[in-house]
């Protein structure tokens, strides 16, 4: 499939890569270390896949969003970078995380010194809503990973926090990634407004996709079985199960986003969640976004691009990893 999701713009994306390692360097030995790590592998390359197919659709892959693909996939390695220092956490899809492979001080160190690249990146596209925008993710992102700090001290919980939380955490990024693309190419309000929505749902896709691996942990994910709820991450599945139970799991719950819980305790939210059909509530909505997504398409002029957003959102759904 991610054949297919390329076939439009597979030599964008060949100088896009070699743009991203060149420009993520360093004669500094510990920081060279640190950025030949984290670009090793550039993986499936989603984000930048979609700034490319986006401005596909609304015009020409410029220069201009070649920076801005390579910028936003900065911020966001970094925003990983920081994320796993604060998170404590050891392994990012299955390697070493940077914190854990160096030790914090440097993990944030090195963060900074990416997201200040992304915005070198940025400043290349020569449109100020283009850099406006990106600091706008900046801040979004941080608010998002601090209202999803603050849940952990709060007595209450609800779908609609949790969607605020994926909405600034994960959404903002893939919105900004289509809008950025459209509108550096020269597209019409019009397209760049009905790519950013695009771009949203798919945003909202990804993390439930990601909240339902929580739960398997047959799948090659890079993380074991119930690691949000040791996070004291309450996800949809979760929440869902939650409507309507009795006291007891609403306090284990409290108990769990507190860091208050033992492992089996844990495992027995992860049970009974499972057991209240958790999981196929957020499939089923995971579908309908996905639904809404597929919709936007018949909009689209270019039908090569339409189809590989088609393929794009059905792999965002169905990806086991």
């Amino acid at each position: 499939m991610l054949e297919d999701i390329r076939k439009p713009i597979l030599a964008e994306l060949e100088s896009y890569q070699q743009l991203f390692r060149s420009s993520l360097q360093s004669d500094n030995a510990l920081l060279s270390a640190a950025l030949e790590h984290l670009t090793r592998k550039l993986g499936k390359m989603m984000r930048p896949t979609l700034v490319l197919l986006c401005a596909k659709e609304a015009g020409t892959v410029t220069d201009e969003v070649m920076h801005a693909a390579a910028g936003l996939e900065m911020l966001h390695t970094a925003s990983l970078v920081h994320d796993d220092v604060v998170d404590e956490s050891d392994m990012r899809r299955g390697q070493r995380s940077v914190n854990a492979l160096f030790d914090n001080k440097a993990a944030v160190l090195v963060g900074d010194f990416i997201t200040s690249k992304a915005l070198a990146e940025i400043a290349l596209t020569h449109s100020l809503e283009a850099v406006e925008r990106m600091a706008w993710l900046g801040q979004t992102l941080a608010d998002g990973e601090l209202l999803q700090l603050g849940n952990t001290q709060r007595s209450t919980f609800s779908r609609e926090a949790y969607y605020e939380v994926i909405s600034k955490k994960t959404a903002a990024l893939f919105s900004t990634c289509a809008r950025l693309g459209a509108l550096l190419a020269g597209g019409e309000a019009a397209t760049v407004a009905l790519l950013e929505h695009f771009g949203h749902l798919v945003g909202l896709c990804f993390q439930l996709r990601d909240d339902i691996f929580d739960f398997d942990e047959s799948l090659n994910v890079g993380k074991p079985k119930g690691n949000d709820l040791q996070e004291g991450k309450l996800t949809l599945p979760v929440l869902y199960a939650l409507d309507g139970c009795d006291d007891y799991y609403r306090r284990l719950a409290l108990k769990v986003r507190a860091h208050e819980a033992s492992r089996l305790e844990i495992q027995e939210l992860v049970d009974f969640t499972i057991r209240r059909d958790g999981l196929e509530y957020a499939e089923s909505e995971m579908l309908r976004l996905r639904d809404e997504a597929v919709a936007l398409l018949n909009d689209l002029h270019n039908r090569e691009v339409a189809q590989a957003l088609h393929h794009y959102i059905d792999y965002v759904v169905q990806r086991n990893l």
